[in-house]
């Protein structure tokens, strides 16, 4: 399937398979890592209270003569490795390139290559965030102004760890852009409103709405040629057939236009039944406000009250 120029912008991570084609991978940068940084880092300080305490029982449970300032400070300091450097290696081994935080944003380490990320290189990248990264024990300002820069500046996004360990981290979600359906051709209303179908399931569907979603990237003949495959597809499984020639895609819209018309009013009937029978289970319907002359009422005649200095006023007489 050929696909109309411009290529997507959006593929930008250099990849391209063992069939020379280049595949559609977008780089991580800045802004999603940090994010996904932010998230890391919530969970290493969840790990970190999590060996705290398991490290306070362990040298409770010592005997006093073992235990000192050398001990305590040793087991301490392999919390810290664990948290910091363990807990990425762990998970990107284990979680096939990803952490807590590169799982929730959507990226992921692969090779340079495009392959797994391997022990050796998780480790090293590890290794290096922590020296002169994050938390940068070497000159950390210093540190932290080089790794920024050198992201900022790599045509991959990469940081100072992936540069020495040739890795990458990509996108794992695509960026296309939601398209409506088509609206239906006027003249097809009335024929779709006429169709069965019954047969036509949910792969069907999905595969007509994605060409339908698609179908101004492809290039001719592939996209009459898989539009045509699609309609002997459909039209094989819904009656009467069209009462008059037209393109393929209109066909496939009317279709699709027609069953999502169905489901949506089998889910209003289905909504109407449980309302119905289950009125606590119903979304409560929008309250209109009372005007505001509704919430007045006729001032009563009160008596005024009596000036110092001067009599009652007298009720006067029926």
């Amino acid at each position: 399937m050929r696909a109309q120029p411009p290529p997507p912008t959006w593929a930008d991570a250099g990849l391209v398979s063992g069939e020379a084609v280049e595949l559609d991978v977008r780089a991580a940068r800045l802004g999603s890592r940090v994010l996904a940084l932010l998230i890391d880092l919530v969970a290493q300080l969840v790990v970190a209270m999590l060996l705290s305490a398991v490290l306070s029982v362990v040298l409770l449970l010592l005997p006093g003569d073992i235990l000192d300032a050398a001990l305590a400070g040793a087991l301490q300091t392999v919390v810290v490795i664990l948290v910091l450097v363990g807990y990425p290696v762990l998970m990107e081994r284990f979680a096939g390139g990803r952490t807590l935080g590169k799982r929730a944003v959507g990226l992921r380490v692969i090779r340079a290559d495009g392959g797994p990320v391997g022990v050796g290189q998780s480790l090293t990248r590890a290794l290096v965030g922590v020296a002169v990264e994050w938390p940068g024990l070497v000159l950390p300002l210093l540190s932290w102004v080089a790794s920024v820069t050198v992201m900022l500046s790599d045509p991959r996004g990469r940081r100072l760890g992936d540069l020495v360990a040739g890795t990458l981290v990509v996108h794992t979600r695509g960026a296309g852009a939601f398209r409506p359906l088509p609206p239906m051709v006027p003249p097809l209303s009335g024929w779709a409103g006429t169709l069965d179908l019954t047969r036509v399931d949910d792969g069907l569907a999905l595969a007509v709405r994605q060409y339908v979603g698609r179908v101004h990237q492809l290039a001719e003949p592939d996209r009459s040629r898989l539009g045509r495959e699609l309609w002997a597809e459909v039209a094989a499984r819904v009656s009467p057939p069209p009462p008059w020639a037209a393109p393929e895609p209109a066909y496939l819209v009317a279709v699709l236009a027609e069953r999502h018309r169905r489901a949506v009013h089998r889910l209003g009937r289905t909504r109407a039944t449980t309302a119905a029978l289950w009125p606590e289970l119903a979304p409560p319907s929008p309250t209109v406000p009372a005007p505001a002359t509704a919430a007045l009422r006729p001032a009563v005649p009160t008596q005024p009250e009596p000036v110092r200095g001067q009599p009652a006023p007298v009720e006067a007489e029926r």
